[in-house]
């Protein structure tokens, strides 16, 4: 008998059985009266489902999450439409039996905030005083002309009053903001104005990637309301005059956490998706499915009528799992998803994700909108790309964030590195500019291919770290990469901490080593002009260097052992093509490393690098 083989796929997806019910909660979204609502955003994308409104999910259906997840925490989303158009006394007792339950830890209600009123809050107050609140708001009176009510009249001034009523009752929110034309080119003017009101403490940007919508929401009657005219003369040009590009949301996302850091607003305002973005970065992960393997399997919809399924951002009917009358415990649950082919199909999506450098930082995303890019294109590569973008810029920004234009950088890539670390990064930047300072003797040995540090073999070993003043400095460094290190301490003026000249497979069977110069930046300042001048070397050797070679610039982490803080760093590194081999890299190495070290050698010392520039 041998174990079953462990599914791969479970390193980006895991499966709700295959999680501890001590250590991951389940989220339900409680559809209270379905798409029912009171106002009629062109975008909403829950009456594009026709979900049945007027109903409203009763105490008794709350009270039945608790078998389906038994011992497992749940987080609870008051969602609709919108679930202020409940009456007072249904949403007090809905309340009454979310706080009498053992297995709730968190009650969050979406609102578009029109309905928000004093009475509202005292009911809150009664009967759920941890009650989380968010708004649906898309930045100043400008950027929410897509929000509307029926009679297509702004909604604006009705919620501003009602962040304005929270403020009084010292109660704070999160702002939910979608990204339209409404706000591009505006990211730090509408991130100042969603600031400007002191209950709020987060924002969310989320895309309005709507480019698969070709036809308006029906109206329900006889007579057609002015908002759903209006929709219908935005879809007139076959995409939606709401709709984005993933290009244009990274470009806002960016800008904003670039003005998110300067202007201060970090110190009080939690911003999305820069903070999950970030969290990851670091290694410290957290709980949004889009930035974790804990995706559609541990997110669920509870509709008035008892439908019971996954992720209310999936297509519907497709997400739906079972009735909830029938939904016994989690075994009918985990059976229902794995027998739903769109789950399937969403996790099949994420097998591209285990071959991917950004899969750390990334997590896979969100399996809904890629989904929907496969449905509108046939590939979800856009998404990839807007994902990868994503991350690169906001590694840039966490760097130097004085130098908004590195995140635009297209020629810079985010990885982190198995291993990065050094002893006392502190110490070794103080010695570096110290001529003064002592230096020690360093362990320096040769392997038989040409590896130099303290074990003298192939492979990743420990090297002393040396700076030009140490006497042993020329003796640690390997001749190939020895001439583009001068330019680099010399006329660049900045700090090495690694270096490699490249070394291919041994016999032993030693991975290849690629060449590489590793940049220890002083100030945040002096990575953002780092930077800029190798993207300078880099766009210029390009055009130069045989096909078998890749050149990256990559922003990487080293850690101190000493404080066990880490310095954002640069690295300069030579790769095999996408379509070459590590043995065609190593037969044109040497020219490659020639055309590098010129072009570093004329690159200029610039704020904005080529990819930026005018």
């Amino acid at each position: 008998m041998t174990a079953p083989a462990a599914d791969p796929l479970s390193a980006v997806w895991l499966p709700l059985e295959d999680t501890s019910a001590k250590d991951s909660a389940v989220s339900v979204i409680l559809k209270l009266r379905g798409e029912t609502c009171d106002i009629d955003c062109l975008y909403c994308f829950e009456k594009r489902k026709v979900a049945p409104g007027g109903r409203t999910i009763t105490p008794d259906q709350v009270g039945r999450l608790e078998t389906l997840f038994p011992g497992r925490k749940i987080a609870i989303e008051l969602h609709g439409g919108e679930p202020l158009t409940v009456p007072p006394a249904e949403m007090a007792a809905i309340l009454d039996t979310l706080a009498t339950s053992e297995a709730v830890i968190k009650v969050h209600l979406q609102t578009n905030g029109v309905r928000l009123t004093a009475n509202w809050l005292d009911l809150f107050d009664a009967h759920y005083p941890a009650l989380g609140i968010g708004i649906s708001l898309d930045g100043d009176e400008d950027g929410n002309s897509w929000r509307v009510g029926y009679d297509n009249q702004p909604v604006y001034p009705k919620v501003a009053a009602a962040l304005d009523l929270l403020h009084t009752r010292g109660r704070s929110c999160g702002i939910v903001t979608v990204v339209t034309p409404a706000v591009l080119g505006r990211a730090a003017e509408t991130l100042d104005h969603l600031a400007r009101f002191p209950a709020v403490r987060a924002v969310n940007f989320v895309p309005a990637f709507d480019f698969a919508v070709t036809a308006p929401i029906p109206a329900a009657g006889p007579r057609t309301p002015p908002s759903r005219l209006r929709q219908s003369r935005a879809l007139t040009s076959g995409v939606p005059d709401w709709a984005i590009t993933p290009e244009q949301y990274d470009t806002f996302v960016l800008e904003a956490t670039a003005h998110w850091i300067t202007a201060g607003h970090h110190q009080r305002l939690k911003l999305d998706p820069a903070v999950s973005v970030i969290r990851n970065l670091k290694g410290v992960g957290g709980d949004h499915c889009h930035f974790s393997d804990l995706k559609c399997s541990h997110v669920f919809t509870l509709y008035p009528d008892g439908r019971f399924g996954a992720c209310d951002e999936l297509p519907w009917p497709q997400a739906n799992l079972l009735p909830l009358a029938t939904a016994t415990g989690p075994d009918t649950v985990t059976a229902a998803q794995h027998a739903n082919p769109l789950l399937n199909q969403g996790r099949a999506l994420m097998g591209k994700c285990l071959r991917c450098p950004y899969r750390a930082a990334c997590g896979g995303g969100c399996t809904a909108i890629r989904h929907r890019m496969m449905t509108a294109t046939g590939s979800d590569d856009a998404y990839c790309a807007h994902r990868a973008r994503l991350i690169n810029g906001t590694a840039a920004l966490l760097a130097a964030p004085a130098h908004p234009a590195g995140a635009r950088c297209t020629t810079a890539v985010w990885r982190r590195h198995a291993v990065n670390e050094m002893d006392d990064t502190d110490a070794f930047l103080a010695r570096w500019d110290n001529p003064a300072a002592p230096r020690h003797p360093a362990r320096i040995a040769t392997s038989i291919h040409g590896n130099i540090n303290t074990a003298g073999l192939p492979g990743i070993h420990p090297a002393d770290d040396l700076d030009p003043l140490h006497p042993q400095w020329d003796q640690g460094i390997e001749p190939r990469v020895r001439p583009l290190i001068d330019i680099v301490t010399g006329s660049w003026g900045a700090v090495t901490y690694d270096s490699c000249e490249g070394h291919p497979r041994t016999d032993n069977g030693t991975d290849p080593s690629p060449f590489r110069v590793g940049l220890l930046p002083r100030t945040p300042h002096e990575y953002g002009r780092l930077a800029a001048r190798a993207c300078h070397a880099i766009t210029r050797a390009r055009h130069y260097v045989p096909s078998s070679t890749h050149i990256q610039l990559i922003h990487t982490d080293l850690a101190s052992t000493a404080t066990g803080r880490s310095r954002p760093t640069l690295e300069i590194r030579l790769k095999p093509a996408p379509t070459s081999t590590w043995d065609a890299l190593f037969t044109d190495l040497d020219q490659a490393v020639r055309v590098l070290t010129h072009a570093a050698r004329h690159a200029p010392a610039a704020e904005r690098c080529p990819c930026t520039a005018p």
